[in-house]
Order: structure tokens, then sequence, then C-alpha cells
């Protein structure tokens, strides 16, 4: 299978843009040489996840330059793969559009609608990135035309959302709706501690005392159901069923200490470029012995709706429900069990 790679300080290859997502954990890499253009999208690290051919710069070949791909330089796209055969002039004035996950990118030149990497996008299954300029489907790329019905509604939406977010006042009136659910379910508030860290997403964690009928301490994160999970689609049918949460915990211990698994989760999906869902694990990132509930436990389980917990259901954001996910500590050996 044909693959390409970033060749950025190789040869005369230079790179033209850099645009890293809302929370940091992919960046969208455009390069060039005299011949062609492509872009990567790329974790922190610089492993490449997802990439796509932009243009040739001069007469396309009648077939793949494989020793040019090898070397690591932007590729030729074939003749008949792409619309400009006689090639196009250097791109013009480039920036992006992140999807709202943060897993996905739309690359604009000059307000034209350039390429799309989604989060789905894998060189190494032969699937590339989209291309305003390709034809049909090639490894370097597949024609962005034969993919707007799907995409375009994901790119509006995340348009949208962005101008949403950065807009006076968003942030505040979305965790006062939350906060206004979580008092009609669980009771008013007690303590609420910030689980950012200066960093997007923005996600605190309100802490519920015990009330009639209730002997335990409840705590949820407030933040997490403001933007969509990465990666759900990959793995559901149903996506907008999934991919808002929040996270609860409950305690009849000291509640700063059960606040550390949601500070510990609070990001991590936008972080980490995954999801959380029910019947999920995780294992704590630290030693054992500083496991918040106990050193007997080496990380929690993720259920919604167990028994014994309050009902939590009754919120929805950007039309799509939010399940809160309950944190139960589990043991090493339950922990690999879950895991096969």
């Amino acid at each position: 299978m044909t693959t390409f790679r970033s060749a950025s300080g190789e040869g005369h290859t230079e790179i033209v843009l850099t645009s890293g997502n809302p929370y940091g954990s992919r960046t969208l890499v455009v390069e060039r040489d005299e011949d062609a253009s492509v872009a990567f999208l790329c974790s922190p690290g610089g492993a490449v996840h997802g990439a796509v051919w932009l243009a040739n710069h001069r007469a396309a070949p009648s077939e793949v330059d494989q020793a040019r791909v090898a070397a690591g330089r932007p590729p030729l796209m074939p003749a008949a793969a792409t619309r400009h055969p006689a090639g196009r002039p250097p791109l013009g004035r480039l920036s992006t559009l992140w999807f709202e996950e943060g897993d996905g990118v739309a690359l604009y030149e000059d307000d034209d609608l350039l390429a799309v990497i989604p989060g789905w996008a894998d060189m190494s299954r032969g699937m590339p990135g989209y291309a305003r300029d390709a034809v049909g489907e090639s490894p370097f790329a597949w024609a962005l035309s034969e993919a707007l019905e799907g995409l375009e509604p994901r790119i509006a939406n995340a348009g949208s959302y962005w101008r949403w977010r950065e807009s006076e006042g968003s942030w505040r009136s979305f965790q006062q709706f939350v906060m206004g659910h979580l008092d009609r379910v669980l009771g008013p508030a007690g303590r609420y501690w910030d689980a950012s860290g200066e960093r997007l997403p923005t996600v605190g964690i309100t802490e519920r005392p015990p009330v009639p009928g209730r002997d335990f301490t409840v705590l949820s994160t407030v933040g997490m159901s403001c933007q969509r999970m990465p990666t759900v689609e990959q793995w559901l049918d149903r996506p907008g069923a999934y991919a808002r949460i929040e996270l609860a915990v409950a305690t009849h211990d000291d509640p700063r200490e059960a606040a550390l698994l949601l500070v510990w989760l609070a990001q991590y999906p936008w972080h980490s470029v995954t999801w959380l869902g029910h019947g999920h694990t995780a294992k704590w990132y630290h030693e054992p012995a500083t496991f918040p509930l106990g050193s007997q436990y080496s990380g929690v389980l993720m259920l919604a709706d167990p028994p014994g917990m309050p009902v939590m259901s009754g919120f929805t954001f950007g039309g799509e429900a939010v399940r809160w996910l309950w944190l139960t500590p589990i043991t090493s050996e339950t922990l690999e069990e879950q895991r096969h």
C-alpha cells in the first residue's frame, strides 16, 4: 500500500501552516516543496494520524512517483486523479476550522474549502483525507465533492459551535444550566473546584452534600458535556446518544479525595483523543498507594445508571442527551477481568 510521511526539514520542503486544535491533542501541518503540497494531522509526539495531498504545482505524472514518496517528499498526484493535471500555483491564504471534538479539521484556502481530514482518516487502512482537487479515491486523497453530503453538516456545526464557545458568557450560561439540573436531581450545591488547569475543555467539579434520603455526597463534573467526545462515531452507530457525558462519584468520606478521580478523567477524552462510555475502565495513572479511595484499588469502572445511585437523566445540550457515568473503584484483578 502506498503511504506518505512528513518530510519537514528535508531537502527543499517547507512548512507553510501549523495549526493546533483547542485541546492541544492534534496539530495540522501543511508542507510543500516546488512540486506539491500536503497536509498532515499529527499528535504532539509527531505521529501522523491522517494525511491528504492538496495540490500539484507542476504537470502531473502518469503514475505514482514511488521514489519521491519513499524520500518523504509531498506526493505528486497522478494525472487521472487530479482536477488540475497541468498543475496549479502555490496555495493561497490558509486557515483551519477544527471539529468540536478536536479529532478532525477542515482546511480552507482563501475562504474556500480545500480539504478535510476527519477523525476516522487512517493512512494505514488506505483512508486519507478529502481534497477539493482530488478525483475519485487514491491512496493520497479522496474527492471532497463526493463526501460533502456527510461532511458539510459536521463543518457547519463546528463553525456554529466555536462561534458560540468564543462568545462572551457562553461558558457561564452552560455552567448555570448544568448546575440547575444538578440542583433538581441532587439538591443544593456545596463546594466547587476548577478541574481545567487553564486548558480546554473547561471543566469544574461540584459537590452535593447528603440530603434526606441520601446519606452520601455526590461529586459531578460540570463541563465535559459542553463538547462532544472524539472518536465515538468510529465505534457506535448512534454517536449522538453517547457523545456527551459528565462523570459522577459517590462517597461517604472526604469529598476532596474522591474529587481527585474527576480531576484525573475530566479532560482525558479530548487530550487523549478517545471516548468514555458505560462499561469502560481506567487504570489509575500513579502508584496504587496514592489511589484516592484506598490503596486496595487500582482504577475505576464507569457505569451509567447503576442501582442505588440518583437518576441523573434529563439534561441535553446541542440537541443531544447527556449521560452521567458513575465511577466505581475496582481492584487490579477486576481491572484485568474487565479488559478481557
